[in-house]
C-alpha cells in the first residue's frame, strides 16, 4: 500500500503493445498536432493582422483557437514522447498541471462557444442593437470572464483531486490524466467532495448547452423570416461553423461521460478519449475556414503578401 505523499509517478495507458504501433501512434498523433498548429496559428495570425476582421466573431474565433492550442498542447506532446521512447510515466506534478491546464482549456472553451452563441444571436436576432451590446469593452470582459472561468474551475478541481489519499497504486487507465481515474485511486470517502464538484461543473455545463439550444432556436426563427433566399444563405454561413464545432464538442464529450459501462472496454475508451479531446482543436480551425469566406479572402491575402515579400 502506498499513499499521495510516496507517488512521484504515476503510469499511463499505453496506446499499444508493441513498438511498431507505438510509433505508429507517435508520427499519427505528430501529424494531427503539427495540423492543430499550423490551422489554429494561421486563424490567429490572419485575424490578428487584418484590419476587416475587427469584429466581436473574430475577436471570440481568436480566443477560440489559442485555447484550441492550449488544449492540444497539454495533452499530446507527453502522449507522443511516451510512444517514441516506450515508456509510460508521467511525473506527480506534470500530472497534476495536465489536469489543471485540460479542464481549464474545456471550461474556457465550451464558456467562449456559449458567449458566441450570443454573439450570433444578437447579430441576427438584433442587429440594430449589435454595436451597443457587443462593444469592444463588452467583448473583452466577456471574453476574459470565459478564462477567468476555465482558471477557477480547472484550480478548484485540481487541488481537491490532489489533495486526496492515494492508496491504490499509481496505474491510471488513461493516456493522459483525468480526474476519474485519479478518483479510482483514491483509499479515502473525501473523494465524495470532488464528485460534488464535478457535478457542479456538469450542472454548469448542460446550463451552457441549454443557453446555446435557445439561442440556436431564436437564431433559426429569425432566418426563416428573412424574405430574400441569399440573406438567408448569409445568415447561415455565419452560424454554421459555430454550430459544427460546438455539435462536435457536446457529441464527443458525451459520448465519453455518458456511454453504458457495459460498453466500456480500454481500448474503446481510448478511441473515444482521442475523439474529444485531440480531434476537436485540429478540426476546428476546418470547420471555420471552409465556411467563411471573409477568413478564407484575409488567408490567401496573407499568404499572397508573405510569398511577394520573399
Amino acid at each position: 500500500m502506498s499513499n499521495s505523499s510516496s507517488i512521484t509517478q504515476f503510469l499511463l495507458l499505453p496506446f499499444a503493445e508493441t513498438q511498431e504501433l507505438q510509433l505508429l501512434h507517435f508520427w499519427l498523433f505528430l501529424g494531427i498536432y503539427l495540423a492543430a498548429l499550423l490551422g489554429n496559428g494561421l486563424i490567429i495570425t490572419t485575424i490578428a493582422c487584418d484590419q476587416h476582421l475587427r469584429t466581436p466573431m473574430y475577436f471570440f474565433l481568436l480566443n477560440l483557437a489559442l485555447l484550441d492550442l492550449g488544449s492540444i498542447s497539454t495533452i499530446v506532446p507527453k502522449s507522443t514522447a511516451n510512444s517514441l521512447w516506450d515508456t509510460r510515466v508521467i511525473s506527480y506534478a506534470g500530472c497534476a498541471a495536465q489536469i489543471f491546464f485540460s479542464i481549464f482549456s474545456f471550461t474556457a472553451e465550451y464558456s467562449l462557444l456559449t458567449i458566441m452563441s450570443y454573439d450570433r444571436y444578437v447579430a441576427i436576432c438584433k442587429p440594430l442593437r449589435y454595436g451597443t451590446l457587443l462593444g469592444s469593452r463588452a467583448c473583452v470582459h466577456m471574453a476574459a470572464a470565459a478564462w477567468a472561468t476555465g482558471f477557477l474551475n480547472a484550480l478548484l478541481h485540481t487541488v481537491s483531486t490532489f489533495s486526496l489519499p492515494l492508496c491504490k497504486g499509481n496505474a491510471l487507465h488513461q493516456f493522459f490524466c483525468e480526474i476519474p481515474h485519479i478518483l479510482k485511486l483514491s483509499c479515502s470517502d473525501a473523494y465524495i467532495r470532488e464528485v460534488w464538484l464535478l457535478v457542479v461543473s456538469v450542472c454548469l455545463t448542460f446550463g451552457c448547452f441549454v443557453f446555446i439550444v435557445v439561442s440556436y432556436v431564436q437564431i433559426l426563427r429569425a432566418v426563416l423570416r428573412i424574405p430574400s433566399e441569399q440573406g438567408r444563405h448569409k445568415a447561415f454561413s455565419t452560424c454554421l461553423p459555430h454550430l459544427a464545432v460546438v455539435s462536435l464538442f457536446v457529441s464527443t464529450a458525451m459520448v465519453v461521460y455518458l456511454k453504458p459501462p457495459s460498453i466500456s472496454s480500454p481500448s474503446l475508451d481510448l478511441v473515444v478519449s482521442v475523439l474529444y479531446t485531440v480531434v476537436p482543436p485540429a478540426v476546428n480551425p476546418l470547420i471555420y475556414s471552409m465556411r467563411n469566406q471573409e477568413l478564407k479572402d484575409a488567408l490567401w491575402k496573407l499568404i499572397s503578401y508573405c510569398f511577394l515579400k520573399q
